[in-house]
């Protein structure tokens, strides 16, 4: 079975679900409004850039997760889900989803956004798994601090690693679909790399390979 690896935000989605989470707790008045969302702006700002500490951006942005119950953050969800991630719904991402799932590949999703924010994201899409940064849960609460390594840069091949000894696959003709220039360690690792709708830095790179080039918008 051949694995097909996504990214999820601006790859499989029309926009970053992290970023969209973040001017979502905005909006619904449940953080500090103009000093969270000029930090969540820079901390975009930088992802986009591959210049993110991500031990400095998850602090930050699984703090939030700490202030309610898991009900509470269920219910927020769901109108997060319905109000911002339905309209990033790309028919094209949809279409190559299936087009794998008919070749009888496992889709697997591959994204540093956080379990809490990407895992209904995955759901709705209808993969078979996800690799996410895992917020820590104790007592029924969100701590703030997350389990294991995170899946960013680096980090995504050092979880698929892990995952793949556990699961007893293999990266033969694996398929590795991503937008962003933090995903190259990963898609240096795959048979097929893939670029999509590519930041400047990936575009370049991709070029120069001859890696293939896709749009889903």
């Amino acid at each position: 079975m051949t694995l097909a690896i996504f990214d999820l935000d601006n790859t499989l989605i029309a926009g970053d679900s992290d970023h969209a989470w973040g001017q979502f707790l905005v909006t619904q008045g449940l953080v500090d409004g103009e000093n969270f969302r000029m930090a969540n702006d820079r901390f975009y700002e930088e992802y986009k850039t591959g210049t993110l500490n991500i031990e400095e951006y998850l602090q930050f942005s699984l703090k939030p997760l700490t202030q309610h119950s898991l009900a509470e953050l269920t219910k927020l969800h769901t109108k997060f889900m319905q109000t911002c991630i339905e309209p990033m719904m790309l028919p094209k991402a949809k279409q190559l989803l299936e087009q794998h799932r008919a070749q009888g590949d496992f889709l697997l999703i591959i994204t540093a956004t956080n379990g809490f924010v990407t895992r209904p994201i995955a759901d709705y899409l209808g993969v078979d798994d996800i690799l996410t940064t895992d917020p820590e849960i104790i007592n029924e609460v969100y701590t703030g601090k997350y389990i294991g390594t995170p899946t960013f840069q680096q980090g995504k091949v050092i979880r698929l690693n892990e995952w793949l000894q556990e699961k007893q696959k293999s990266l033969d003709q694996a398929y590795f679909y991503s937008d962003s220039i933090n995903d190259l360690p990963l898609l240096e690792k795959v048979p097929n790399p893939i670029a999509v709708d590519p930041d400047e830095k990936l575009k370049k790179i991709a070029m120069e390979r001859n890696w293939p080039i896709l749009s889903l918008r």
